[in-house]
């Protein structure tokens, strides 16, 4: 099968992922979602994992209902507001020329239609930030089976960097996101292979890059208060390069 790549990262995401974590900046509302050269590949492969693996992909509990509802509003909002997307009669014109018809799905169904972004919903209970629901087409080592339902600190436990201290950090920056703000965050990895789709049980050993892999794969990563719900939206938009191409 083909890779799936971009031509570049996007500017400035490099540096933002040497950041110190949790090394969150705010960034315009306008900007919450990321649209780029691989959004015809992505999307279709999104609609094969999700027409292969939905169990896989698509995880959502039943206090999370409401929040994905929420959330599949919103972002119909806000890619009709992007230069990229277009109203047209009975539904969305996606930038690869495909349609999404209003009267078609819901959820996170119709989310995969339409963006690039992975996304997961947070939701605070007994004081800690848990995962309740997720589409997640490109996992990057993990697994949705193995996290859903537990907080962020469970969720983290196999990754050294996220210790108690940065726990307590992003719950705190999660308590106290206000509605109408958008933080952002990135990541950057070596990778041997550029497959989207990476789903990594905890039990197994990680794969690990190693200075000579060839291929770059970064997280563009959001938050954002969904003013109803008061549930946190986590996306991930991912992009792979080659490395001999990144400047």
């Amino acid at each position: 099968m083909k890779p799936i790549l971009q031509h570049a990262l996007p500017e400035g995401q490099a540096e933002l992922a040497g950041a110190r974590l949790p090394a969150m900046r705010s960034i315009p509302v306008e900007d919450w979602l990321h649209v780029d050269d691989a959004y015809p590949e992505q999307l279709a492969e999104k609609a094969r994992l999700m027409a292969l693996r939905p169990r896989d992909v698509v995880a959502v509990l039943p206090s999370a209902e409401a929040a994905v509802a929420e959330l599949s509003e919103m972002i119909e909002a806000a890619v009709l507001a992007r230069p990229e997307f277009g109203a047209v009669a009975g539904g969305i014109r996606c930038p690869d020329g495909r349609v999404v018809a209003e009267a078609g799905k819901h959820g996170f169904a119709r989310v995969a239609q339409l963006v690039q972004e992975d996304i997961c919903i947070l939701q605070t209970m007994n004081g800690e930030a848990v995962l309740t629901a997720a589409l997640l087409c490109f996992p990057a080592g993990w697994t949705l089976a193995e996290k859903i339902g537990h907080p962020m600190r469970r969720i983290h436990s196999p990754v050294p960097p996220y210790d108690t201290g940065v726990a307590v950090r992003v719950q705190r920056m999660f308590d106290h996101l206000p509605v109408g703000r958008v933080l952002l965050r990135a990541n950057l990895l070596r990778y041997d292979d550029p497959t989207l789709y990476q789903p990594h049980s905890e039990a197994a050993p990680r794969p690990v890059g190693h200075p000579g892999s060839p291929y770059l794969r970064s997280e563009r990563q959001t938050l954002r208060r969904l003013p109803r719900s008061g549930a946190i939206a986590f996306t991930i938009h991912t992009s792979v390069v080659r490395r001999d191409q990144q400047a």
